[in-house]
């Protein structure tokens, strides 16, 4: 059995090589995640898969998995392939009221994730914040609360285990009267020291730096580059990090979109240290099956279309389904997972092809030694 290993392995051994770690989100995992694994293990290069609460609960969320569906999957296709330097990876478990009845629910998620063998965790409490706060310690009270009593209950489920951890502050992607949220420095070290001082550890931060979960669009609804993000405002909070003597790299998401070439040269690995990549992957489904069974794509299109449409008047078509055809995965869950085998090798392809690439922009490729070297 390859299983994943401790996500704050995979972030100890690499914060001080000069990489990031991909994390890939995969919304459906046929074909996907045996493309990523063969990249990996040709080009050794450490890999995290993972999935957001949104995506996979205890209810199956907008995909139709539930974190015992996705770790098997992710586990069979580690076995097949035969790669040894992963980790799995429970992204924004999101808590937006932080009420008892919000993180007792959340709880109970992460008690399946840890059943399930997820050996890293992203608490994402972001939402959480006090804007009529006297100073910043109290306008980010409620996420440090929310984020320590969960990352104790972690702890707590996992036992001896070690296990990676991903905290958040500043709301990616959200935006106020003066354009999108960035987190600033002041803002980063105060969360952390205060989550240090209750005793918790995170091994990367997540922060909003300009970008945008998912696919963006312009105002005719064609998808255009990602390339909002701040690096200068990121270089800047990972070393207020560095200056206080934290060991917390960052966590960069809304990948998806961004040239490669920006990545490669501009982005300033070290101080990002992990990677997400999401709605590419979902990008690379929906455009194999546009061509092998165009009559399920057409019904796909249709069904977010004619769901959606009307929650987004004025907007495009293009855009409602660019942005809302996420959900079809556990709409049409049975059908994605007998697609047919000519639609899902192609898939593998794809997926190993560009798993390829990013793992090259990321400097990831020959870092696997290193983990393994670790111990």
């Amino acid at each position: 059995m390859y299983e994943p290993m401790p996500g704050d392995r995979l972030f100890r051994s690499l914060k001080d090589q000069g990489t990031i770690i991909m994390a890939a989100n995969l919304r459906m995992t046929r074909g996907v995640a045996r493309g990523i694994f063969r990249a990996a293990l040709d080009l050794e290069a450490p890999i995290i898969f993972e999935i957001a609460r949104s995506e996979c609960d205890q209810d199956g969320g907008y995909t139709g998995m539930r974190p015992a569906d996705y770790a098997r999957q992710i586990q069979i296709a580690a076995n097949e392939i035969k790669f040894d330097i992963w980790a799995l990876h429970a992204d924004h478990i999101t808590v937006k009221k932080g009420t008892p009845e919000d993180i007792a629910k959340t709880k109970e998620l992460i008690n399946l994730q840890v059943e399930a063998g997820f050996t890293s965790f992203a608490i994402d409490a972001s939402h959480l914040f006090n804007f009529k706060g006297g100073n910043l310690r109290e306008e980010l009270a409620m996420n440090i609360d929310a984020t320590t009593e969960l990352a104790h209950h972690i702890k707590k489920k996992m036992g001896s285990k070690p296990f990676g951890l991903e905290v958040e502050v500043g709301e990616i992607g959200k935006e106020n009267e003066h354009g999108k949220v960035v987190t600033n420095p002041e803002e980063a070290v105060t969360f952390i020291k205060a989550l240090n001082e209750n005793g918790v550890e995170p091994d990367v931060l997540a922060i909003a730096n300009g970008t945008t979960h998912g696919n963006i669009f312009d105002d005719k609804g064609n998808v255009i580059e990602q390339v909002g993000i701040d690096l200068e405002q990121t270089k800047k909070v990972a070393q207020a990090l560095r200056d206080m003597g934290s060991n917390v790299r960052i966590a960069q998401h809304g990948i998806t979109g961004t040239p490669r070439e920006l990545i490669n040269t501009m982005f300033p690995k070290g101080d990002i240290l992990k990677g997400n990549v999401a709605t590419h992957w979902q990008n690379i489904v929906l455009d194999t099956v546009k061509v092998y069974d165009p009559d399920f794509y057409k019904e796909i299109y249709d069904w977010t279309v004619n769901t959606y449409g009307p929650k987004s008047p004025g907007k495009p078509d293009k855009v409602v389904f660019g942005k809302n055809v996420k959900n079809c995965f556990g709409q049409f869950y049975t059908r994605f997972q007998n697609l047919e085998f000519e639609a899902v090798d192609t898939i593998e392809a794809f997926a190993y092809a560009e798993a390829r690439t990013y793992f090259k922009a990321f400097s990831a490729t020959g870092t696997a030694a290193y983990v393994r070297d670790s111990e």
